[in-house]
């Protein structure tokens, strides 16, 4: 069995849009991939380039798939 592929949700603390667009995306697609989350204002470069864009949902090479709204047919 293949790894499943891990996808990084960039957020801010208390963010409900961010919170609706995880729980989209596990609803979506469950156990289709390693979600794992990070605060957007931890990285100088992620804050410059999403820091007004989020949530934002990037794959394992740091590629933008989704940015503000989930869009199941990007990652289907």
């Amino acid at each position: 069995m293949s790894p499943k592929p891990a996808l990084l949700l960039l957020t801010r603390p208390d963010c409900q849009l961010c919170e609706e667009f995880r729980e989209q995306l596990e609803q979506a697609f469950p156990d289709r991939f390693e979600l794992r989350e990070a605060c957007v204002d931890d990285d100088p470069d992620w804050q410059r380039r999403y820091g007004l864009k989020i949530p934002v949902l990037l794959d394992e090479h740091g590629t933008l798939l989704c940015a503000t709204r989930f869009d199941p047919e990007k990652l289907a």
